[in-house]
């Protein structure tokens, strides 16, 4: 009997959209179910504080997005998508000195950083940048054997490491250990963790490579890239159509579901093996996010002014205080100093706030599933590095770790990038498969930020698993 689709996609973040744009591109019928009113996970933005003040709901600054293979063999830049890149990457304020920063000039980073680490930090990232072009595509794939071998190993030999034991090893002045820090926590993990360096390293390389960018209008400008895309080639997408059981579902050859493990039990449980189904049931999502969207009357005024140069500025201090930060959200712990991420699009958007104006866009790591408000916190270590910033709050807007599931149920327990990265999770994400966007079911494939390699706006889970379901497609 004829099938109604060749391919359904359930849910329509950056993953499920890349997915189904890469087999409709092919000319395979494809429909995208999504049961929010709103298209695009993790790439939605919205007027949250005040009528004019564009704010991204999820993420913000997409340096693994400008760089993605999927976002540019789809040609998104041709369907409407514009970058604004910054001057800087990332900033790191210190206490009473100028910052650390991450800039696509290595030698104004290095100039930023203490005189005796700035030899050390040059012969870290040097070798790895020169291998980056052929490295960074190797990331994005499932783990597998590298076509090119010598700049993985380059890398893993680093990259290993925990990244407190990288930045003790290599560096002595604290300021370069803050900055590789800062990077590190991106992770999302403890910075004693195994394998953490490798995240950090990958975004300072990221930085040198390129500028950290943002989407021109909104993060959202990347979802309406993709459904532009979608559109393009003939594919179907609907909105408030939330999948209960599979049973729901037109007829078709494959299903891919860009879901959390704990979705994909409860809607999967008549389809997929007990067996299978308790090992999603295993899975460690790690810790969650309390985020504050400020509306503000005037730029953040940071004590060294370089930082407005950033899309992203790293706020937390030293290594010390940041591990220690990272490990009570671990933990399950409160913090009084929390890392806090703070970004600044409107710096170089200016679609983003009135004029004149500025919008803010701040988060800490929290426990995961936390009720409790880390908003105080945050204020304080901003007003730390940036002296009456609060004063120049005209509104603002929070979201709770559970506020962040209850928005986006595949965020569980708030937490963002789709489960801990940890090293047993970077050989088993969602399970250890040798097909990770396989299942036990021939016909369902897994594509969310649950399988390789991870969080991030990059469309990267996506595409791999479009690759894998039209293998069995092209067999059909």
């Amino acid at each position: 009997m004829a099938q109604e689709y060749d391919a359904i996609v359930v849910g329509s973040g950056p993953n499920g959209l890349t997915a189904a744009a890469t087999i409709a591109a092919q000319g395979y019928k494809t429909l995208v179910l999504e049961a929010s009113k709103d298209l695009g996970g993790g790439t939605r933005s919205a007027e949250l504080t005040l009528p004019g003040f564009l704010h991204d709901v999820c993420s913000a600054v997409h340096p693994t997005g400008i760089a993605s293979p999927a976002f540019k063999e789809l040609q998104l830049e041709s369907l409407g998508l514009e970058w604004i890149l910054p001057e800087i990457s990332a900033a790191h304020p210190l206490d009473n000195e100028p910052a650390a920063l991450l800039s696509h000039d290595l030698q104004a980073t290095l100039e930023s950083l203490d005189s005796c680490d700035q030899t050390k930090y040059a012969k870290l990232v040097s070798p790895l940048l020169k291998d980056f072009e052929n490295l960074f595509p190797q990331l994005l794939q499932p783990t597998a054997w590298p076509k090119s071998i010598l700049p993985q190993v380059r890398f893993g030999i680093k990259g290993i490491l925990p990244a407190t034991r990288l930045a003790d090893a290599t560096f002595k002045g604290r300021r370069a250990k803050a900055l590789l820090a800062g990077c590190g926590a991106h992770s999302i993990l403890p910075l004693d963790f195994w394998g953490t360096a490798a995240v950090a390293l990958v975004f300072m390389l990221s930085g040198h490579v390129g500028p950290w960018p943002v989407a021109k209008g909104g993060s959202v400008s990347i979802a309406k890239a993709l459904l532009a895309s979608l559109q393009k080639n003939g594919a179907e997408v609907r909105s408030e159509r939330e999948v209960r059981n599979l049973s729901e579902l037109p007829s078709s050859k494959v299903i891919l579901l860009d879901l959390a493990p704990a979705q994909i039990q409860r809607i999967c449980a008549d389809d997929l093996p007990q067996s299978y189904l308790r090992r999603l049931g295993r899975y460690e999502y790690g810790p969650g996010v309390h985020k504050v969207d400020f509306a503000l009357s005037e730029p953040i005024p940071w004590k060294d002014p370089r930082c407005l140069q950033a899309s992203t500025v790293h706020v937390g201090g030293t290594l010390d205080e940041i591990s220690a930060s990272e490990e009570a959200a671990w933990k399950g712990s409160p913090c009084d100093k929390p890392f806090v991420m703070v970004c600044q699009q409107s710096q170089f958007d200016s679609t983003r706030a009135p004029a004149g104006k500025q919008t803010g866009y701040a988060y800490c790591h929290v426990p995961n599933g936390s009720t409790r408000s880390a908003t105080d916190e945050m204020e304080l270590q901003i007003e730390r590095f940036a002296p009456g910033f609060k004063d120049c709050i005209i509104a603002k807007r929070e979201m709770t770790a559970s506020d962040f599931q209850a928005y986006n149920p595949s965020y569980i327990g708030g937490a963002i990038t789709g489960g801990a990265a940890t090293l047993g999770q970077l050989f088993a994400r969602p399970v250890l498969r040798m097909d990770p966007y396989s299942t036990p079911n021939p016909k369902l494939f897994l594509c969310s930020h649950s399988t390789p390699p991870g969080g991030g706006v990059h469309g990267m889970c996506g595409y791999n698993a479009a690759k894998s379901a039209m293998k069995k497609l092209s067999r059909s």
